[in-house]
């Protein structure tokens, strides 16, 4: 277990040493690396350590190892857990990357809605306009409110994209609105009316509109 625990830290530096040479462009995307006991002396590591971090490697989609044909380049750079991109993304990233996924998902949701869908998105929305209650609870019934939009649009990659952004944005949110409360409130609201008409009218051209503007003014005002 001791060996484990020393051998860890080497193969994670021979993993990022690897990386900078592959970022460098000494290994083309497609390119094989050099054969296990070479490439171990040109590191300076041992078999077992160099195995340790291709495999950690393999494991961010930078290198895949080939049974009898070897290690082949895959990707130039190591892709970061999406969390912590997230975590360290401003509130700003958080909410234009939020225009992108809702404004298509808005237009979808006024082709595809269901009336299953549309009582859905009328619930979250009166659920919404409650006032007095705490910040934690408004914002969660806003995002209950976006969501029942994103699920009406009937595409599964958006869904997950919007929850992959819910923790980060939902913290963000409270923080802020503890700080200086939305500018109004009751137009923020009529916004989000008109986001729900348009879905029921069928009218994918508003709905994209609405949700855009809607996002937009709240980019402004927070950021």
């Amino acid at each position: 277990m001791i060996s484990q625990v020393r051998r860890h830290p080497l193969a994670a530096q021979t993993a990022e040493l690897l990386l900078a040479r592959i970022r460098a462009g000494e290994w083309p995307l497609g390119h094989r690396l050099p054969g296990e006991t070479t490439l171990a002396a040109q590191l300076g590591v041992g078999r077992s350590t160099l195995r340790e971090a291709i495999r950690e490697l393999a494991g961010k989609g930078v290198l895949d190892s080939r049974q009898g044909a070897g290690v082949f380049v895959t990707a130039l750079d190591a892709t970061e857990d999406w969390d912590v991109v997230l975590r360290r993304a401003t509130i700003a990233s958080v909410i234009e990357a939020r225009i992108a996924i809702e404004a298509e998902a808005a237009a979808l949701a006024a082709h595809r809605r269901t009336p299953a869908d549309l009582r859905a998105i009328r619930r979250a929305l009166a659920a919404r306009e409650a006032h007095g209650e705490p910040v934690a609870a408004h914002v969660d019934a806003d995002m209950a409110f976006h969501r029942a939009v994103i699920i009406a649009a009937h595409n599964d990659v958006l869904t997950q994209l919007f929850d992959s952004f819910l923790p980060r944005l939902r913290l963000a949110m409270i923080d802020m609105l503890k700080i200086r409360p939305a500018p109004s409130e009751l137009a923020d609201h009529a916004a989000h009316e008109r986001l729900a008409d348009a879905i029921a009218a069928r009218n994918p051209i508003a709905a994209t509109e609405y949700s855009r503007s809607h996002l937009t003014f709240l980019n402004e005002a927070f950021t």
